[in-house]
């Protein structure tokens, strides 16, 4: 059962994981794929809205889409924005990768090959994967300049019948872990957490939200 305070204490990691980074003009828009399609919606439409002239889905098959889906995320969330009305020469697919340190080395190898170098990305993840995402982007590429967007949906409003609330509480603890174990690491740039942020974390683990823990 989902109690207030759960709900109170899964806020505070929401809030947390959000950048809240005002979008600029970019080269390139860098989708990274997930087991959510609602972050290729919103990505086709940040380049329909003219945001940036390229669109790279990158993505195979990872830690929440192994075993549920049999088609690529890149593939999968391409097919979506062309639906959309992306058109498919702005598109580049990089489905190789199987977690977030792939997506953005593989997404390198795939820019030297077509011979591109864009120096401003806008990255699209779900909104509670924002900050790992950024971490482990300025870590594998700190030349570069980001800002990080997600679906624009509140916390209160995101679960739905594919990924109920208890699996995003979970994820979202996951997420929150990996960020201070994979910066002791050397797998992204560290990432100051409160006192608050983290007591919260320990206490959603201490209630049993502890299936995406490493």
């Amino acid at each position: 059962m989902i109690t207030d305070e759960i709900i109170m204490l899964s806020k505070k990691l929401w809030n947390y994981h959000l950048m809240n980074h005002v979008l600029k003009k970019s080269d390139c828009i860098l989708v990274l794929g997930s087991h959510d399609v609602r972050v290729a919606e919103w990505a086709a439409e940040l380049y329909l809205e003219q945001w940036a002239p390229i669109l790279i889905f990158s993505g195979g098959l990872g830690r929440l889409t192994d075993g549920l889906w049999t088609e690529t995320e890149a593939d999968k969330f391409a097919r979506i924005a062309m639906d959309k009305g992306v058109p498919k020469q702005a598109v580049l697919i990089e489905n190789r990768s199987t977690n977030t340190g792939e997506n953005i080395i593989f997404t390198q190898q795939l820019l030297k090959e077509k011979k591109l170098d864009p120096q401003t990305f806008i990255v699209v993840q779900k909104p509670y994967m924002e900050r790992r995402s950024y971490a482990t982007f300025k870590k594998h590429w700190p030349g570069k300049s980001l800002m990080i967007t997600s679906p624009k949906i509140p916390f209160d409003e995101y679960a739905t019948e594919e990924i109920p609330l208890e699996k995003v509480i979970n994820i979202m603890a996951g997420d929150l872990q990996r960020i201070k174990v994979y910066a002791e690491k050397g797998f992204q740039i560290p990432q100051k957490i409160p006192v608050d942020v983290w007591n919260a974390y320990e206490r959603l683990v201490e209630l049993g939200f502890n299936q995406q823990l490493i």
